[in-house]
């Protein structure tokens, strides 16, 4: 059976195009809104060739195809014949806050990851070799670089209004048009000349002498836009409900326009740029409790995090603190859990004497060492509770290690074995020390806690 065969029973198994509502994809999975979860078949949906597990999690339905997920997602788009997921005819219940969340998160930021991936590569990269001081900061090398692994984060605004204009199906150059207005030169200016304390900052600036505009620097900002975007949705819903036809063609995006930029600027980009600093200072308030003890409860809950789909409420946090900060420690803790994950997967391998098994436990966990964990943690750890609870401990305690070195990173990055170069500089060796724990760590605990994989499975 080849892929396209594959995705034409996946649709028909999922209940058929009509119980279809929105489809979209991260870097592992095809995620589905469905008008009726019971119509779904997924023991049948597991047994199909490309696929590596299934489960309903968060009002979602989620199968886990591993790196081809987005030659699958536009084989299924065109079978659909549309470039979105179609409209369903009818609506299920409403979903919690938790479960919005989720779809939204990971809905606008799984287009986006390979830009900022790459983009945080090089920007780690960078970082490592100005630390060694094999490289000047003030280099005419070093600002060109620079300018390449930036210009994602800086700009970051703009690649997340059309990612989740297309999310929240609406137009995704007024989305555009908004972000321009949250990062046009006189606003960041104002922003940068309040941080500095100089004389002439204002804190505001005031339509009609009435309205505040609060005065932020979105550039690499997240929840404004995402939230700044989800407002002009039904703002341009609403203004398309009751303009006359004749005047639609100008006056419609006229006034979303005008509406949508507005309610940004006062209402939603100062609430989300809180709202996102009170994110962040819940993780600083676990470092403030002890480095070690928020190193300890990420590691512990990332690789469940992984396994319900959850692990993309992480981003946002992480890209604010390099927002705000310039750095993250959270990104180094998703990295320890991912070599657990592999760690455990290869013991899984080494005992096993299954032909068969012993070729997917092996391509899993080299899978994983590369960053993409759904494979080992679908296809192996889940088999293997026991194996599990070691990658579990392994990851929890190789993060409460490089926490209390202070590892950090200095631009997003895939949690990959290959990414160990972005940690060039003072915190290396700690960082290697961690990998090694991860490693080491899990597969003795899954030598030791499994034993056979007959008897365990």
């Amino acid at each position: 059976m080849g892929t396209q065969d594959a995705i034409n029973n996946i649709i028909r198994l999922v209940g058929g195009e009509g119980n279809i509502n929105k489809v979209w994809h991260c870097m592992t999975r095809l995620r589905f809104d469905l008008v009726d979860d019971n119509k779904v078949d997924q023991s049948e949906i597991k047994k199909l060739p490309g696929v590596l597990g299934a489960q309903l999690q968060s009002d979602q339905f989620q199968i886990i195809i591993g790196p081809k997920v987005n030659s699958w997602y536009e084989q299924m788009l065109t079978v659909l014949g549309t470039d979105d997921a179609p409209a369903a005819p009818a609506q299920k219940g409403r979903k919690s806050l938790v479960s919005m969340f989720m779809d939204t998160v990971s809905g606008v930021f799984g287009p986006i990851v390979p830009a900022i991936a790459g983009a945080g590569m090089i920007k780690g990269l960078l970082a490592g070799l100005i630390a060694l001081k094999l490289v000047s900061a003030k280099s005419d090398t070093v600002v060109v670089i620079d300018l390449i692994a930036s210009g994602v984060f800086y700009f970051l605004p703009f690649f997340l209004a059309v990612s989740a204009a297309k999310i929240f199906k609406t137009n995704e150059y007024l989305a555009a048009a908004v972000a321009a207005c949250l990062m046009y030169p006189s606003l960041i200016e104002a922003a940068k000349a309040l941080a500095t304390h100089q004389p002439d900052a204002v804190s505001a600036f005031w339509l009609l002498n009435a309205i505040p505009v609060s005065v932020f620097n979105y550039s690499a900002s997240v929840i404004p836009v995402i939230f700044s975007i989800l407002a002009l949705s039904y703002i341009h819903r609403w203004v398309d409900s009751f303009m006359p036809d004749v005047l639609k063609t100008v006056f419609t995006p006229t006034l979303t326009l005008f509406l949508g930029a507005l309610a940004a600027l006062v209402v939603i980009g100062p609430i989300g740029i809180y709202l996102g600093k009170a994110l962040a200072f819940f993780i600083e308030g676990l470092f403030g409790v002890s480095a070690s003890f928020a190193g300890l409860v990420v590691g512990a809950i990332r690789p469940v995090a992984i396994l319900t789909g959850m692990h993309h409420a992480m981003t946002p946090i992480a890209l604010q603190n390099f927002s705000d900060r310039g750095y993250d420690m959270l990104m180094p803790m998703m990295f320890m859990a991912n070599m657990a994950i592999a760690g455990a997967t290869f013991a899984i391998w080494r005992i096993s004497k299954n032909r068969q098994d012993r070729t997917v436990t092996l391509s899993a966990g080299i899978s994983a060492l590369l960053g993409i964990t759904e494979p080992a943690l679908f296809g192996v750890l889940t088999r293997y509770k026991k194996a599990f609870i070691a990658a579990t401990v392994a990851s929890s305690l190789a993060s409460a290690f490089i926490a209390f070195f202070g590892v950090r990173l200095y631009g997003y990055i895939l949690s990959s074995i290959f990414s160990l170069p972005a940690y060039i500089g003072p915190y290396f060796m700690f960082a290697l020390s961690g990998v090694a724990i991860s490693l080491v760590l899990s597969f003795t605990l899954t030598t030791m806690l499994v034993g056979k994989v007959e008897d365990d499975a």
